[in-house]
């Protein structure tokens, strides 16, 4: 039986666990409309694209991780936030890798656009991860582009099954949170004698 009274937010979740489940690139309006129990064109009310779906998934996405890694590192600092924040991230990416690739693939149309405050608290969340480090205000940016870099690229080659070595995936997760930890110590402890980059802007790592 059709579903009444559909909103684009119950189009967009929908969305978003059929992503989880085919995989992001086998993404359809069709497949949607199918969860919902609709005719596809009866989804044009509430998105307009599937470019706008996906658009409107990665914000959903951009939000949960946020507040996924938030609700982790409530009240952690330094190594003990970065272990929990980098826990929660890939437990995240492992339960919802359709949404997190949206995630990755939706781009900001203008300031106006949702997506721009959501990814704002996704990198403010990166940031708490790294609060307690007192890392010196220059290299900042370079150590959230590091975290982001390792974080996706271990959660997403896990969730493919990358990782051809047999060896346990857990331990190499520890082991490189552990890695990360002594390196943003040593940049700590390195102060003012850590090598600095002419280009000081902040942009999103």
């Amino acid at each position: 039986m059709p579903r009444a009274g559909l909103t684009p937010a119950m189009v967009t979740e929908a969305g978003a666990a059929v992503a989880d489940e085919v995989g992001f690139s086998r993404l359809s309006i069709g497949l949607v409309a199918e969860r919902l129990g609709v005719k596809t064109p009866s989804l044009y009310k509430h998105v307009t694209s599937q470019a706008d779906l996906i658009h409107r998934i990665g914000v959903q996405a951009a939000n949960e991780l946020a507040d996924d890694i938030r609700d982790a590192i409530q009240g952690r600092a330094g190594g003990d936030a970065l272990v929990a924040g980098a826990q929660a991230m890939r437990m995240y990416v492992r339960k919802h890798p359709g949404r997190y690739a949206a995630g990755n693939a939706a781009r900001p149309t203008g300031p106006d656009d949702p997506l721009v405050p959501a990814l704002d608290r996704v990198l403010a969340s990166w940031a708490a991860m790294l609060h307690g480090y007192h890392i010196d205000p220059g290299e900042q940016i370079h150590a959230l582009r590091m975290l982001r870099t390792v974080l996706h690229g271990f959660a997403t080659l896990e969730v493919v099954n990358g990782f051809q070595i047999d060896a346990e995936a857990d331990l190499s997760f520890s082991w490189m949170i552990d890695f990360v930890h002594r390196g943003l110590q040593s940049l700590e402890a390195a102060g003012d004698s850590t090598p600095r980059s002419p280009d000081r802007d902040r942009p999103v790592p």
